[in-house]
């Protein structure tokens, strides 16, 4: 007998929001994640958004590619621990001029771990600078891109210290693998900071042809303020040095419980 779930029943939303986490929490990508289960993408996509009418035996086989029994993808409650891997990264989130890249080299260095520039591998993975990536390919291969680096840095389960770009707490599917593998760190700052410390490194993008840059920025901070409050330590670094701010972090990171 060929079973096959209703596909009217609320229990499909439920294992595509599972399938999802499960996915996301061991670092895997949609299509790799396909790939195992001998799905298309397409289908695949669906399962994730709730609409695929998949038989028991596919949906076993989607078990066996996130190595979870299969009745944790139709458990009628949310498990208390997805069964995933340990948070083994620390992650800087915060606007340009933060100070992810110097807090985080200061960070790694008390810690004995890396330190990523996610943005660095992103370059990398493409072969050209950010600017021509945008210019060529556009915002919606970028945040692909950063997905895909993200998803294999996170894989390795190596500790490390992550500078993540500022925008991807805008990246839903991005921003649920941080929270579930890193310990997530907000480098908060004023605005006016942010700007001061971005054109002191050399670095006259955000005045260059806008007469309105602050105001820009204001904008920007004030819309992703509210995703960079949720992350798991919050350190202003407005009118501090870079020592305090680090010795700062790293007691804060042992506050909760994190270790490499």
């Amino acid at each position: 007998m060929h079973l096959v779930i209703d596909p009217t029943d609320k229990l499909l939303e439920r294992i595509g929001r599972r399938v999802r986490s499960l996915r996301s929490a061991r670092g895997l990508t949609a299509k790799e994640t396909a790939g195992r289960a001998g799905l298309s993408p397409r289908f695949y996509s669906d399962l994730e958004g709730g609409k695929a009418n998949i038989a028991v035996g596919r949906l076993a086989a989607v078990a066996r590619a996130l190595d979870v029994p299969l009745e944790l993808l139709v458990a009628e409650r949310e498990p208390a621990e997805a069964g995933g891997p340990p948070r083994t990264a620390v992650a800087l989130l915060g606007l340009r001029g933060a100070g992810k890249s110097t807090l985080g080299r200061r960070c790694a260095a008390e810690l004995g771990l890396d330190f990523v520039e996610l943005d660095d591998l992103i370059e990398e993975a493409a072969g050209m600078r950010l600017s021509e990536l945008f210019a060529l390919h556009g915002e919606p291969y970028y945040r692909r891109l950063t997905l895909q680096c993200l998803s294999s840095l996170l894989a390795r389960g190596r500790p490390c210290v992550i500078a993540l770009p500022g925008g991807i707490v805008q990246d839903e599917e991005a921003l649920a693998l941080i929270r579930r593998r890193c310990t997530t760190v907000w480098l908060k700052a004023r605005p006016q900071d942010h700007m001061d410390r971005v054109v002191g490194q050399g670095d006259e993008r955000p005045m260059a042809g806008r007469r309105d840059a602050m105001a820009e920025l204001r904008a920007i901070l004030a819309a992703r303020e509210p995703l960079y409050r949720q992350a798991d330590l919050v350190i202003d670094t407005s009118g501090r040095e870079p020592e305090r701010v680090t010795n700062e972090l790293v007691r804060a990171l042992g506050g909760v419980g994190w270790a490499a």
